[in-house]
């Protein structure tokens, strides 16, 4: 009896979230799209070309041929040669530049002198990555003519010698699981997890600030033929399991696919990890809808955290760096237990054993977010049926007075 009632109402929440347009927006349009979207936002994976003036005040071999190299390396691209600060701040402050290269005066005369000389670099913060390619591109040109430099300044050895002298230390620069250096391979997988977790609570909050809508009229939630508050959970929780499975498969294994981002996960692995990532994603979705009073507070409940998830997961800044309350905090969630760990499943290969710690603190919250779930549930249950049972009571009542009136007239 027990599995069918489970059935029944599997089947009426699939019902609720296919006759209900908001509900299939969050379950089934949002992480169809959404993940499309970051992929091709940063598609790119690194900045290049990024436009700059330079400010030559030395105006000499050496001050052109730093110019001149900075310009061919495909970060940057040298689009005005400015005769003074002001006119190279003014071209900043209108965004035609997003760098700014000032060579001293006394720059080839230093270097000459067999001191160091210094290249001024000035960016536009408003965007790290241009940051980033104008510091990358003038270093590069740096370590290129230092070398040069150092082969006139050795004549008369031989071609091995000056490559021992130049370079004592051969080294070469690999990105391992992440050959662009960019960051698609390294953001995405992360805003995946999340994507799952945050239209997932989006979703079930609505269904649940719809059924206290309906309550509020009166109307029995559970629904009087169950009498067991389990069995309504997992009913629903079951339903959501279908839903996010397929989801899951998409979001994870499809979109990465498409845009050629790294995937080296194993099979089993990963579907190991997904199980107690996404119960407890049903069962942490399910806790939190029992403080949505109607269908839009969940938009200002759980919209605003999807940044701060991003933060706390520790993927863009090391958790061993934040404050002990943000990291205690981030315990609280699913998704940061599960970026962690499907970053290095998916990234470099991890096994199981490898994001061991990541995949007990899943199944402990999905133990955890269950009772609070179903204690709720037991809760709400009660405070339902307490309204029919003093109706049935009454009834009773009047039934054993019509019993007894009916006796006495005997």
């Amino acid at each position: 009896m027990w599995l069918k009632h489970l059935l029944t109402v599997c089947g009426e929440e699939l019902k609720k979230t296919v006759s209900d347009t908001g509900v299939l927006v969050f379950f089934l349009v949002v992480p169809l799209l959404y993940p499309l979207l970051y992929a091709y936002l940063y598609g790119q994976e690194v900045v290049h070309e990024v436009p700059v003036v330079a400010v030559d005040d030395c105006r000499s071999a050496l001050s052109r041929e730093f110019l001149r190299k900075s310009d061919a390396t495909p970060d940057l691209k040298i689009i005005s040669y400015c005769s003074d600060m002001e006119e190279a701040r003014d071209l900043m402050h209108r965004h035609k530049a997003y760098g700014l290269i000032q060579i001293p005066s006394e720059f080839q005369k230093t270097i000459e002198d067999g001191h160091q000389a210094t290249v001024n670099l000035y960016c536009d913060m408003s965007g790290l990555l241009y940051y980033k390619a104008l510091l990358s591109g003038c270093t590069m040109v740096s370590l290129d003519m230092n070398k040069d430099i150092q082969i006139q300044r050795l004549a008369g050895l031989s071609d091995r010698e000056l490559e021992v002298q130049t370079m004592p230390i051969e080294n070469e620069y690999v990105t391992m699981f992440n050959p662009a250096n960019g960051f698609q391979g390294f953001l995405i997988p992360a805003v995946l997890i999340l994507v799952l977790q945050q239209t997932m609570v989006l979703g079930v909050s609505m269904i649940a600030g719809t059924e206290y809508e309906k309550r509020r009229k009166g109307k029995l939630v559970l629904g009087g033929e169950y009498t067991n508050p389990i069995v309504v959970l997992g009913g629903k929780a079951m339903a959501y399991l279908l839903i996010y499975a397929l989801v899951s498969a998409y979001v994870l294994c499809i979109v990465p696919e498409l845009f050629h981002m790294p995937q080296l996960w194993h099979g089993t692995t990963l579907f190991a990890f997904m199980v107690p990532f996404l119960l407890s994603c049903v069962f942490f979705s399910m806790t939190l809808s029992f403080f949505v009073k109607d269908r839009e507070s969940c938009f200002l409940l759980f919209v605003f955290v999807s940044v701060p998830l991003i933060f706390m997961s520790g993927i863009s800044w090391p958790t061993s760096n934040m404050p002990a309350v943000w990291r205690y905090l981030a315990q609280i969630f699913p998704s940061t237990h599960a970026v962690n760990g499907f970053c290095r499943i998916n990234t470099s290969g991890a096994l199981i054993g490898d994001v061991l710690p990541e995949f007990r603190k899943l199944w402990i919250l999905s133990g955890v977010y269950f009772m609070t779930a179903l204690l709720n549930y037991i809760k709400h249950y009660r405070s339902n049926r307490a309204p029919e049972l003093i109706e049935k009571l009454k009834a009773e009542r009047r039934m054993l007075r019509a019993k007894v009136r009916e006796r006495l007239t005997r």
